[in-house]
């Protein structure tokens, strides 16, 4: 059933429909036609332009999650220029969510890096930017400084025991 749109255009809601429903299942290769005029046209456009950037969202996470969780790059992180409003805030929180992720991640690399140097001094830090850490992170941490502590008592009993039989 098509329904009558201003100055006499048509605009065909079993295509509007279809490509709704497509959408909502998450095809992005579905489009309205672009060579509709008037409001038609505009509503078409505009739909368009919305599954087009859904399909370059999911696109960009797909990327960053790629790259950041499969190839080991920390510093990545997802950008897509020209979104605002809850598409920016959806960027921005993967963005979050990865820094999230890689604080802990490189301060406990920071400390087994230095106890493999050596350095018995360096623990990890139970706040990161000044946020206490939690969960599974605190328990990793506290895990890493009982393992320095272990390891600096164990190193400096045998050092007493070396110099007493040395």
């Amino acid at each position: 059933m098509n329904t009558m749109t201003d100055m006499g255009e048509q605009l065909d809601v079993k295509l509007l429909l279809t490509t709704l429903m497509a959408l909502k299942k998450g095809d992005f290769s579905v489009r309205m036609p672009d060579d509709w005029t008037g409001v038609s046209g505009k509503i078409a456009d505009t739909l368009n332009d919305i599954i087009e950037t859904k399909q370059k969202m999911v696109e960009t996470v797909t990327e960053v999650s790629r790259v950041v969780g499969r190839e080991g790059h920390l510093t990545q992180r997802a950008d897509l220029p020209g979104v605002v409003g809850g598409w920016s805030t959806m960027i921005s929180s993967v963005n979050t969510l990865i820094d999230d992720l890689v604080r802990p991640t490189t301060e406990m690399a920071r400390v087994i890096g230095a106890v493999a140097k050596g350095d018995l001094s360096q623990t990890m830090a139970l706040e990161v930017d000044g946020h206490p850490l939690k969960g599974q992170y605190l328990r990793a941490a506290m895990t890493a400084n009982t393992m320095v502590e272990q390891l600096s008592s164990f190193s400096s009993e045998v050092t007493r025991v070396a110099r007493e039989v040395g």
